[in-house]
């Protein structure tokens, strides 16, 4: 909110031209009174230039002490020609402020100042009844310069004010929405990295604790550990790429998977080992785009945890839905009996991140242990129109 009595600030040469017009105004309005005074009463010839030179003093506090500088200066007005330019300089720097209580008796007096001059004038002819309405054209020129100029004042002053809040908010916006992106892409990287890494944790620890196995079991059990490992690097590879600020540094971002992929998520989980079932009776086909990347999600961090805490249990994928009643999925694998030898970290991101997402999405996520002791991730995710 710009102030009424908003005043920019000015440079020498704002101050130079000023006082160079108050100079040519006292200048033209002593002029004649000057060379009577100095024939005639030359004592009034030094007071009147020692009120002028006053009156150019006091000028420099016309902003801090607009309303006593402007009195001063048209009351010295009274009996003093050469004061007209820091007078008349005070009245328009008082009008700036467009303040009537304080604009009208300092006119008042700027106008019973100027009477009492011209009738001190021994060569004027003018009547009262010509100079008061000249008089007072003049005052009422110089108060609608300076309420002219207060007004332009404030209204730059706004509008610098609101390019300023506009800028500043549109710096709060790129930050909101690159925090935004960054929690995607965390999101993102928790979701890919957390299935490759649990598939290679899975058969490091068959290698480990398991005496029994062939040559050839051992070899395709590090096939999978090594092709797995690729996949993850060049997995994290891309999405660290996003981070990059150069624009040639990270490759294009690649297809987002889709709800057609679920079926092809769940055929890896069994290549894997694990025992996996897909059911329910919607066209992953006839999902959206922006709808199937989040079942794909739900359905991959499901995984990552049933192979984290039960990998040898079935796991049932179940997802149903309609345009009407939206999508549906339920993930269920019963909890493991007994404890694991080397217990997975516990990092608590993935399933607050399916619930985040899930709530970005307009739908809702929980998960519960059933009456018959198995582990139940329910999500409901509303078809977008």
């Amino acid at each position: 909110m710009i102030p009424v009595t908003y005043q920019p600030p000015l440079r020498w040469w704002n101050h130079l031209w000023r006082y160079a017009l108050a100079i040519a105004i006292s200048a033209v309005a002593w002029f004649e009174a000057a060379q009577w005074q100095w024939d005639h009463a030359r004592w009034w010839f030094w007071t009147d230039l020692a009120m002028g030179l006053v009156g150019f003093a006091i000028l420099p506090w016309r902003r801090r002490h607009p309303l006593a500088v402007a009195l001063a200066a048209n009351a010295l007005a009274l009996g003093s020609w050469s004061v007209g330019g820091p007078a008349t300089l005070a009245l328009v720097s008082l009008s700036t402020r467009r303040r009537l209580r304080e604009i009208l008796p300092v006119t008042a007096v700027a106008l019973v100042a100027g009477l009492v001059l011209e009738a001190t004038d021994r060569d004027a002819q003018q009547t009262y009844v010509v100079m008061i309405p000249l008089t007072l054209l003049v005052l009422a020129v110089t108060v609608g310069w300076g309420m002219f100029i207060g007004s332009r004042r404030e209204l730059i002053a706004t509008l610098r004010e609101r390019a300023r809040a506009a800028e500043d908010d549109q710096a709060s916006r790129v930050a909101r929405a690159r925090t935004a992106e960054r929690s995607r892409i965390a999101r993102e990287m928790h979701d890919v990295l957390a299935h490759r890494i649990s598939l290679v944790t899975m058969h490091a620890g068959a290698l480990a604790y398991r005496d029994d196995l062939s040559r050839d079991e051992v070899r395709a059990t590090a096939g999978i550990i090594q092709d797995n490992s690729h996949q993850a690097m060049v997995e994290l590879r891309e999405v660290l790429g996003i981070l990059r600020d150069g624009p040639g540094d990270s490759a294009p971002e690649r297809p987002q998977p889709s709800a057609t992929d679920v079926a092809g998520l769940v055929d890896e989980a069994r290549r894997s080992g694990m025992r996996v079932e897909l059911g329910g009776g919607i066209a992953l086909s006839d999902v959206p785009d922006a709808l199937g990347r989040t079942v794909y999600r739900i359905v991959q961090e499901a995984l990552t945890n049933a192979r984290k805490h039960a990998a040898d249990t079935l796991v049932s994928v179940i997802v149903t839905g309609s345009p009407d009643a939206g999508v549906t999925v339920e993930v269920r694998n019963p909890l493991r009996v007994g404890e694991q030898r080397s217990a997975p970290p516990r990092s608590g991101l993935g399933l607050e991140g399916l619930t985040e997402r899930a709530e970005l999405a307009g739908g809702r996520l929980g998960h519960r242990i059933s009456p018959d002791a198995e582990f139940v991730l329910e999500a409901w995710l509303p078809w977008p129109a």
